[in-house]
């Protein structure tokens, strides 16, 4: 077992965290009190990244991307979660479910979003089917050679920069022994196409400036060409290329308590009362001790389970046990941060108060919580029959 990083891996970490403290730490004040990116900062984000040869990384040589591991995937998100997401979101990563693309799609969709000419959005969630995916109601049916879809996305992140969607939708209902299951089909919808809207969505207290928005589909018509993947075979496509966003919010969540806890470990040395620098405190010693223990623990368990993908071993039950795990690290380590600068804790002259609302919406999107710990739980107790 070896736990160090290659030259080639540290070399990564440093041009990254590099990259973020340089490109994206500078712009996070403005961005965050306006909520909004300026279109010129965007494209010098996205044109440095480009250059830097980081644009697409994850995606293999082949289509033009870096051909990174997931390892080294991971280290490079790990590094951008240090910074603010609004930002760092113009460092470009597609959607790995694009690898899924066929024939006339893979020159209108992959390449062009590889090479950073168009940029995607994932739109799964609805009002009536957050966890629950099989509980959506926005559907597509035949109409002769056409599918016509209807209802409605939200929460859709980066929506308001997307050229395309990746959008998935109802196509069909099962009868089975568990009772009704829905058939879902996955469609690239250009923005611009008939009957397909993009609202602005809601005002989120978590990562301003990286908004979500609401679809609209109103009889909007696509042909075949535009299903990614087999018609109802939108699980099949989710199932093999999603895992990937699970690591991502997992790895963002150690790269940003690290940044947090910087601040928490300065702070403890430099401030004083009682004579003293407030960490020789075992109040506030004593949580630093922990929340670096904490950050290591899921740093490992997240690398672990990249590592195990780059193995081609089975890592579903891994991958839920580094979501649910960093994510509330995060809670933790914001909120005690926080706690140890007291009340100028919650005041904007610091981003802690910023790092703490950020943190909140990682229990939550890409899969709750509850839903990992659904994930670990049955991974476990199938083999035993129960």
């Amino acid at each position: 077992m070896h736990f160090g990083l290659t030259d080639e891996q540290q070399m990564i970490v440093d041009t990254v965290r590099s990259f973020v403290e340089r490109e994206i730490y500078p712009h996070e004040d403005a961005v965050e009190r306006s909520g909004e990116v300026p279109k010129e900062i965007a494209d010098e984000i996205k044109r440095k990244t480009i250059e830097l040869g980081f644009y697409a990384c994850n995606f293999p040589q082949e289509v033009g991307g870096a051909g990174l591991s997931h390892v080294e995937f991971a280290l490079v998100e790990r590094e951008l979660g240090r910074g603010s997401m609004a930002l760092n979101h113009f460092f470009g990563r597609p959607q790995n479910i694009l690898m899924a693309c066929q024939e006339d799609q893979v020159e209108r969709y992959l390449r062009p979003a590889v090479r950073g000419e168009r940029m995607d959005a994932l739109a799964m969630t609805e009002p009536d089917a957050g966890s629950d995916v099989r509980g959506m109601k926005c559907s597509a049916v035949r109409d002769g050679g056409d599918w016509v879809l209807n209802g409605s996305k939200h929460f859709i992140s980066g929506a308001d920069h997307a050229d395309f969607f990746i959008v998935f939708v109802a196509t069909g209902v099962d009868d089975t022994p568990r009772g009704p299951k829905k058939r879902i089909t996955t469609f690239l919808v250009d923005r611009g196409t008939p009957g397909f809207e993009v609202r602005d969505g809601y005002q989120s207290v978590s990562h301003r400036g990286y908004k979500n928005c609401i679809l609209d589909f109103d009889n909007c018509r696509l042909p075949d060409a535009q299903v990614l993947g087999e018609v109802d075979g939108g699980f099949a496509v989710m199932n093999e290329w999603l895992y990937a966003t699970r690591i991502t919010v997992a790895t963002m969540s150690v790269g940003r308590a690290r940044r947090c806890f910087d601040y928490a470990l300065n702070y403890a040395a430099e401030r004083k009362q009682f004579g003293q620098p407030i960490g020789k405190f075992q109040g506030v010693s004593f949580q630093i001790a922990d929340m670096i223990t904490e950050i290591d623990a899921a740093d490992m368990l997240t690398l672990s389970a990249a590592w195990r993908l780059d193995q081609g071993l089975p890592a579903n039950r891994e991958i839920a046990s580094a979501k649910v795990y960093a994510t509330e690290m995060l809670a933790r380590v914001t909120d005690a941060t926080l706690q140890i600068y007291g009340g100028m804790g919650l005041m904007s002259d610091f981003p802690i108060e910023r790092f703490w609302r950020d943190a909140r919406v990682e229990r939550i999107w890409d899969g709750t919580s509850e839903i990992q710990r659904h994930i670990i739980s049955r991974e476990l107790l199938r083999p035993l029959g129960a």
